[in-house]
């Protein structure tokens, strides 16, 4: 199942690599607290992403399956890494806490891919930090496996998200609402700049740094916005477009991250900190998987204007920079408004968009968000299953097939939407085949069921055995293509109770 711990004769770290860049270290020491790993005992190897390692053109005679065991258990760090903990703060279910940062992960630092892009690796699971505040710093089985998971299936459903290049399980037993296995993963992004960095600088006595750390994000990431007007401003707008299309994709695939604190925001608007998400099943609007989210303040329909709020959080934080540049504090609110308002009409056109590509339709007409509308409430009101039902419309859009698909079940109301969607497809300029092609790569057969992760869980804490989660890990990097005797990954639960999960990991 897993790697077993090297022999004396295998070397654990690389002989040497120019892959790596720490240029966070090089920000003011205030900014993070420079640590090493803490050791844990026993680690083995669970998984590596292959498709992770082809994006860091990470090679296993570069960096063998061994040398990821040891860096995973906290035993040794590769040349040219220098770990770090990163101060911030942040806003959690709409109340600032100062107290935040790095508390269990580490920025080991940057890796350098043979495209020249920079990825941050970031072992999380590292040990106590000094944010760890009442915490041990530890990751436990369950949480490591979910995000790995669920990071590689946002990777095959074209979804921006943190990556996760391996992950492995230890012998530490961790206290949560049960004890469970400790365990630690590699996570890979292009940064790991929060919405929080900027709240904690602009609340505290390092406001004056909000410009150095907006230069850093621009250096590295957006260069072309540095010459801007407002280069502060120019950052805050794209920020807000790339989280529109964040939270267009997740409204879409019926995804709901479940803590949407602004601390778990990526100035870059890539999905970061999995923590108690799930996919829809039976479609409802309301639906929140996290179990501390009584208000439902994160839940399916909140997150566009969550995205907003925390905007505004950001906004916030960056407004007097953003006067400074412009010369007058009216003419920044006046900019930072226009940019949430275009939020508000960005999010609204890219979920449009992937909607009506999930419906099979090219053409725009003004019936269609009528159309789509009806679909979701026959999907609530009838308690169908989210992804069958969009995958079964390719099937419906087929004039030659009169049946009605079992996913949409044999009621009045869904052979009447059926009807309508027919008579709307006639006005589209594509064959059916063209259509039914078309829309089996953007409504995925395979997606993160949260009994799926469960039942990888379970395999690995009950039997040792990781074969579940590769075999999920597979299908989710290639989640639209059907692959033999695969049918049940592609089936909801047989238990259709909603799904509630625990923040704590």
């Amino acid at each position: 199942m897993a790697a077993t711990p090297d022999s004396p004769q295998t070397p654990t770290e690389p002989a040497s690599t120019n892959r790596f860049d720490n240029r966070f270290a090089r920000l003011p020491q205030h900014f993070f607290s420079l640590l090493e790993p803490t050791a844990q005992p026993g680690t083995q190897l669970l998984d590596v992403s292959p498709e992770c390692r082809r994006l860091l053109t990470m090679s296993e005679q570069e960096i063998s399956d061994a040398q990821l065991r040891a860096l995973l258990g906290g035993e040794t760090l590769w040349p040219g890494m220098q770990p770090l903990a990163q101060k911030y703060t942040g806003h959690q279910f709409g109340i600032y806490n100062p107290e935040l940062g790095d508390g269990r992960g580490l920025l080991l630092g940057e890796w350098r891919a043979d495209s020249g892009a920079s990825f941050d690796l970031h072992l999380k699971g590292a040990g106590r930090t000094p944010y760890s505040r009442h915490g041990d710093g530890n990751a436990v089985l369950r949480s490591s496996v979910r995000e790995y998971l669920v990071s590689e299936a946002f990777a095959g459903l074209g979804l921006p998200s943190t990556r996760a290049l391996a992950v492995a399980v230890n012998q530490q037993q961790v206290p949560r609402e049960r004890w469970e296995p400790g365990a630690t993963l590699l996570r890979v992004a292009p940064s790991h700049v929060r919405f929080g960095h900027f709240e904690w600088l602009a609340l505290s006595e390092h406001d004056s740094d909000v410009a150095l750390l907006v230069d850093h994000v621009l250096s590295q990431h957006w260069p072309d916005l540095l010459e801007a007007p407002s280069p502060t401003l120019a950052m805050f707008e794209r920020c807000a477009e790339r989280t529109a299309e964040m939270i267009a994709g997740w409204q879409a695939m019926g995804f709901v991250h479940g803590v949407m604190n602004t601390d778990n925001m990526s100035i870059l608007g890539i999905a970061l900190d999995f923590g108690p998400f799930a996919f829809q099943e039976q479609f409802d609007p309301a639906f929140t998987p996290n179990l501390t989210d009584a208000e439902g303040r994160y839940a399916y329909s909140e997150q566009p204007s969550i995205g907003m709020w925390n905007l505004s959080r950001l906004a916030f934080a960056l407004l007097q920079q953003i006067a400074q540049e412009l010369g007058s504090e009216d003419a920044a609110q006046a900019a930072v408004q226009q940019v949430l308002e275009n939020y508000g009409e960005r999010i609204n056109h890219a979920f449009g968009e992937r909607m009506r590509a999930r419906l099979g339709l090219i053409e725009e007409l003004p019936e269609d968000t009528q159309l789509l509308g009806d679909f979701l409430s026959l999907l609530y009101h009838q308690r169908l299953d989210y992804h069958c039902a969009f995958r079964s419309l390719a099937q419906l859009s087929d004039p030659s097939d009169e049946k009605l698909p079992l996913a949409l079940g044999q009621s009045a109301a869904a052979l009447a939407w059926a009807e309508r969607y027919r008579a709307r497809l006639a006005h589209e300029p594509r064959s059916a085949q063209q259509r039914q092609q078309a829309m089996n790569q953007v409504n995925p057969l395979y997606v993160l069921r949260t009994h799926l992760a469960q039942r990888a869980i379970e395999a690995i804490e009950q039997h040792n055995d990781a074969s579940e989660l590769k075999r999920l890990r597979e299908l989710l990097a290639d989640p639209y293509n059907a692959r033999a005797g695969m049918d049940e990954y592609a089936m909801p639960a047989r238990n259709s109770a909603p799904v509630r999960l625990s923040c704590s990991s």
